[in-house]
């Protein structure tokens, strides 16, 4: 199920001069088809994965810090004006859940949803099971997932994995099955090798010509995690440790 086929890029290149365009993958998009159910984007620090997909979120309509479309509080304005440039090509169908996750403004969001919920524990404990800022940071974003995401929904995902451990993980993944068998549709950014083995998705690596395809095994996630665990005392004597 995809409820956003496509972006499109209504900037023309003779235009694109000021910041987000100074990072080439954003100077370069054109067009970005959405082809599965859960899509990732992969890439190093400061290629503009997190620009793309807070571009995507803010066009659909969620707040640029995160939470659902209801939510509408900022503590800081620090989203670009990407989301000005992009059209969003829907499916003919709606999603009628949907939730952002920005790992960096996450505790923002927790307090944001406390304050919506005050006084009513028993409406706050059905939504989101409980208060978030009582967990830890991991056990708030399980608890997101489990809890307050219900189906047929649009799940944009910044970095998840930030406060997860490995089997907490492997617990997203299989939630996300559980979600993608319930018509959801996710696009995720995200740094973990762990995450990119979640079986049929399509894994975008952000280079300095645009996204480009690439299969898991290709990604650097997965071959520099890979050379570590295979070789880390060679790895630790290079780097002198």
């Amino acid at each position: 199920m995809s409820y956003i086929l496509r972006i499109e890029n209504n900037r023309s290149k003779t235009e694109r001069i000021a910041y987000p365009y100074n990072i080439p993958s954003i100077f370069h998009l054109e067009k970005f088809v959405f082809r599965k159910p859960v899509t990732f984007i992969v890439g190093e620090n400061g290629t503009g994965k997190s620009t793309f997909i807070e571009a995507i979120a803010v066009q659909a309509g969620f707040n640029p810090e995160g939470g659902s479309r209801n939510f509408n509080f900022s503590t800081k304005n620090s989203h670009s004006a990407l989301f000005e440039d992009i059209k969003l090509v829907r499916g003919t169908r709606r999603f009628k859940d949907g939730y952002f996750l920005r790992a960096e403004s996450f505790y923002n969001v927790a307090s944001e949803v406390d304050q919506l919920y005050e006084g009513d524990r028993g409406r706050l404990e059905r939504a989101y099971g409980g208060s978030l800022h009582e967990c830890s940071h991991g056990e708030s974003f399980l608890a997101l997932l489990h809890n307050r995401l219900s189906g047929t929904g649009l799940y944009i995902f910044d970095e998840p994995e930030s406060a997860l451990s490995v089997s907490s993980q492997l617990n997203m993944m299989v939630r996300i099955k559980e979600l993608v068998n319930q018509e959801s549709q996710f696009i995720i950014a995200t740094h973990s090798p762990v995450l990119l083995a979640y079986p049929d998705a399509e894994i975008y690596q952000v280079t300095q010509a645009g996204l480009q395809r690439v299969a898991y095994e290709d990604t650097d996630q997965f071959r520099l995690t890979k050379l570590f665990i295979n070789s880390y005392q060679r790895i630790l004597d290079e780097l002198e440790l």
